[in-house]
């Protein structure tokens, strides 16, 4: 999830140990919620030293662990009179909820690392998901301006309103990824993949070898039953030279390679394309469905001539409500 979330959500679950009345453990917690991606420092030694790399030690408990014994030995020279083991403790809770909240995304943390390489990754939310940014970024303003501008009473409320908030979206997209992951299992898939909705979800296979990909996806819909199924696309030969075009199967193949290559984010995700025809041009749009903002997913447009072969490669943001999802 983004900074601010972690840091809102660390904040709220500190504001609601508390009940509110200790602002110097409310506000270590909320440290300790954002202090494990201050690995993004350390990127220039993880390619020597990979367990540095974003995402890797300070994602674990013994990561966060050494972020609150730091706190507990220097907070209360920071804050005469404050408890050196509360600070541990509302640390901890901090950094923990930072871990869990990553691993409920659908990028890895390693919570066991350096000593196992198991990892917690549950594709229940996206890493970066603009709507949970907005709230974020809101209820960030919200109680700092309310902070001593308006009784204790009303800015209590507001903390218990939002932390209802957080729980409520979480409960929500962890009820529809264990249903999407009924469904996935019923069609024969192996991925879940979350959309920006917690009511929409992508089902996913998809194969890779060598010379060769292809893809099933499926998107499914809370409450809407069957999924629906689109046909599977593959690309038999990755080089494949260039030349005439006649189908919407040959579109694919040809425009797969420059897209690609367009496009490393999109190479590296799970993708997908639709292709349309208008005489013998076609428009084959390639896009990720791993990511989205705001019903809209990164890809590549490639535009063929089906006579010469000749292609023209240009970036955009696909509309998924075209796929019947948002």
């Amino acid at each position: 999830m983004d900074l601010f979330t972690h840091v809102i959500i660390a904040y709220l679950i500190s504001f609601g140990l508390t009940l509110g009345k200790s602002p110097v453990y409310i506000a270590a917690g909320s440290l300790a919620g954002g202090l494990p991606d201050s690995d993004i420092l350390l990127m220039p030694l993880a390619r020597r030293f990979p367990l540095l790399r974003h995402h890797g030690i300070t994602h674990s408990i013994a990561g966060v662990s050494v972020f609150a014994v730091a706190g507990a030995l220097l907070g209360p020279m920071l804050v005469p009179g404050a408890n050196a083991w509360y600070l541990l403790l509302f640390m901890e809770i901090g950094g923990l909820v930072h871990i869990v909240l990553d691993g409920f995304t659908h990028f890895a943390v390693p919570p066991l690392a350096p000593f196992s390489d198991v990892e917690l990754h549950l594709d229940a939310d996206r890493a970066v998901n603009g709507v949970t940014l907005a709230i974020s970024l809101t209820s960030f303003f919200l109680l700092v301006y309310e902070r001593n501008t308006v009784p204790f009473a009303t800015w209590l409320l507001t903390g218990w309103v939002l932390l209802s908030i957080y729980l409520a979206y979480l409960a929500l997209r962890g009820i529809g990824r264990y249903l999407a992951g009924v469904k996935m299992r019923e069609l024969g898939l192996t991925v879940v993949v979350p959309t920006s909705s917690p009511f929409h979800w992508f089902l996913v296979e998809e194969r890779e070898t060598k010379d060769s990909w292809s893809s099933r996806v499926a998107q499914y819909t809370v409450g809407r039953g069957k999924p629906t199924v689109q046909k599977r696309i593959g690309v038999a030969n990755f080089d494949r030279p260039s030349g005439p075009v006649a189908t919407s199967e040959d579109a694919i193949q040809q425009s797969y390679g420059p897209a690609m290559k367009r496009s490393r984010w999109l190479a590296s995700s799970y993708r997908y394309a639709q292709v349309v025809q208008e005489g013998r041009h076609f428009r084959v749009h390639w896009f990720s469905i791993e990511y989205s903002m705001f019903g809209r997913a990164p890809g590549v447009l490639v535009e063929l001539d089906g006579t010469s072969g000749v292609t023209q490669v240009s970036r955009l943001w696909f509309p998924l409500s075209r796929l019947g999802t948002s």
